[in-house]
């Protein structure tokens, strides 16, 4: 009789794991349905012209665009261009805008940037990332809004909200700002290009939410891969 012990059985062939990335056709998906829903979404944060939407944003960093406009309405009732604005003086511009947080660095920036577009610029907002960005107070993020609002480029401006959905969802996972840009600007077909920020941020802002995401009426909560909605 044999010492032999029987072999194991063999283990099952193990099964592929599932893609954590969007696959092309599911990229397709989460845009038409935003653009189903939202055919033409706007920013939020008001402005009358070109220069007044550029003072907004940078006045927009580390704040809520319902704080800039309570604060901006006033402000550009009377300082609607470069020049007005320079007139205005730096601590006027504070006394405006004293309400949203780090006001003078952004007063002292707001009077830099209107400087340099008299100087510079003919008094106009330049169509140039590069001019865009040379402006005290402008970064990537200020000039990719700027750029799409404005002058209809199809920029994706990644604020707080779309990293966290490129990052919870799988869209366009990436550990920095730029990363995250970059995928979006791969991935996302060209006809939703000029829209996909706006829908992304507004998705953010109110569904998406950074403390508890409203997975029960998130459009595309059925392709997104975030493993704890709160669906019940």
């Amino acid at each position: 009789m044999s010492d032999a012990q029987p072999l194991p059985p063999a283990p099952p062939p193990r099964r592929k794991a599932a893609s954590k990335r969007f696959t092309k056709a599911e990229v397709e998906e989460v845009f038409a349905r935003f653009q189903a829903r939202d055919p033409e979404p706007k920013g939020e944060l008001e402005s009358v012209n070109t220069f007044t939407l550029l003072v907004a944003v940078v006045l927009s960093a580390q704040a809520t665009d319902a704080g800039v406009n309570k604060a901006t309405r006033a402000l550009f009732a009377i300082a609607d261009t470069p020049a007005k604005m320079l007139a205005l003086g730096e601590e006027q511009v504070s006394d405006y805008i004293k309400t949203i947080g780090l006001f003078r660095t952004k007063a002292k920036n707001v009077i830099g940037l209107s400087r340099m577009l008299v100087e510079l610029h003919g008094g106009e907002v330049p169509d140039d990332r590069a001019a865009l960005e040379a402006l005290p107070g402008v970064g990537r993020k200020t000039a990719n809004v700027v750029l799409n609002i404005a002058f209809g480029h199809p920029t994706i401006a990644v604020d707080t909200h779309i990293f966290r959905i490129g990052n919870r969802t799988g869209l366009a996972p990436g550990k920095t700002v730029d990363a995250v840009e970059k995928e979006l600007n791969r991935i996302i077909p060209a006809k939703y290009m000029l829209h996909a920020h706006h829908w992304l941020i507004l998705h953010g802002r109110y569904v998406c939410k950074a403390r508890k995401p409203d997975c029960a009426i998130c459009l595309i909560n059925d392709l997104c891969r975030y493993p704890d909605k709160t669906i019940a």
